[in-house]
């Protein structure tokens, strides 16, 4: 315990480094490598005592910005969107030439979108509740991973080609907002 949180150890041997994650339900998560002596990751992660109350404060404050959804209004949305997404996609893919296989509309509560190798989109459905604009780029981002799987500089030169240069402005307004 850490001055008004916990910090949950978790070791894993994908990771390379330590990493720290402010969780959906307000707590705090250190992921460690296999082979990291846990004193040693807690002192590191006790030296962002700073870092860890801001995080927990915005979240706080995004979290009553935005109350949850009660079950009959995330059916609702997820009704608005299976209309809504596949359209956009679908001109957001012919506008910029890049194809996908095909699209699944999923309750993330963690990313906006995905794309696997073989063209799939996923997208949350909760996309459908952000302007216009937002679910447009977040569909151009997920059909530039096509060309690009990654998150490179090439990858994001050509999101922002695609969106006339407001890559940046774009993201920054999306970051405000957050999968439910």
């Amino acid at each position: 315990m850490a001055q008004g949180y916990t910090i949950e150890v978790v070791r894993s041997r994908r990771t390379r480094r330590i990493s720290l994650r402010i969780t959906r339900s307000g707590g705090v998560r250190l992921t460690i490598p296999w082979w990291q002596p846990k004193g040693a990751a807690l002192r590191w992660a006790e030296s962002r005592h700073e870092w860890i109350v801001q995080a927990l404060e915005r979240q706080a404050q995004r979290q009553a910005a935005t109350p949850p959804l009660s079950d009959q209004e995330v059916e609702a949305l997820r009704k608005v969107a299976h209309q809504k997404l596949p359209r956009m996609l679908a001109a957001a893919s012919e506008r910029i030439g890049i194809g996908y296989n095909k699209l699944t509309i999923r309750k993330a509560h963690t990313r906006w979108g995905s794309c696997t190798r073989e063209g799939n989109i996923s997208l949350s459905l909760y996309l459908a509740a952000l302007p216009d604009e937002l679910i447009d780029f977040v569909c151009v981002h997920e059909l530039c991973h096509r060309i690009h799987p990654n998150h490179s500089a090439d990858f994001h030169s050509l999101v922002d080609h695609h969106l006339g240069g407001r890559e940046k402005e774009l993201n920054a307004k999306l970051k405000k907002y957050r999968p439910q």
